[in-house]
């Protein structure tokens, strides 16, 4: 009764341990990686971030702003064609009036002491973010390139 009690313990053991290592190749253990996405949350991680501490305060979680002082970046006219000045007012900063979705807006924006990097991720995030789908994204070098 022993010996047949250890057989069949030992036999247990063994067709469960082969169920977990018969297949550990299959494609059941792995998954795809949709690489469109990807590479959108690669562009859009760190930028959140940023947004999150630097933007969110006067923008909004919605990107929205607040129609009286803040402009929204959301469905941004000024944004999608002032991409130069856009990226600009995140690197130096922005004074003085600017005309969004046919709203004047005059308040300051101050610098945020951003890098090359940190001023493209952000701003890939922001176009990419809501209702915004800009496909052509910004780059360190191109954000080096603009000069105060």
């Amino acid at each position: 009764m022993l010996l047949n009690t250890k057989l069949i313990t030992g036999f247990v053991a063994i067709a469960l341990t082969g169920i977990s290592v018969l297949k550990p190749f299959s494609n059941e253990n792995y998954f795809d990686l949709d690489t469109k996405k990807s590479a959108v949350l690669v562009i859009e991680s760190p930028g959140k971030e940023i947004y999150l501490d630097f933007c969110i305060q006067c923008h909004g979680a919605n990107g929205k702003g607040d129609s009286k002082n803040f402009p929204p970046l959301d469905a941004s006219d000024w944004l999608k064609n002032k991409r130069t000045e856009s990226i600009a007012a995140v690197k130096f900063g922005q004074n003085g009036e600017i005309m969004v979705n046919k709203i004047k807006y005059n308040n300051a924006m101050p610098a945020m002491g951003l890098s090359n990097q940190e001023v493209a991720d952000v701003m890939n995030y922001i176009m990419t973010s809501w209702s915004n789908k800009q496909s052509k994204i910004v780059t360190e070098s191109e954000v080096a390139a603009i000069k105060k």
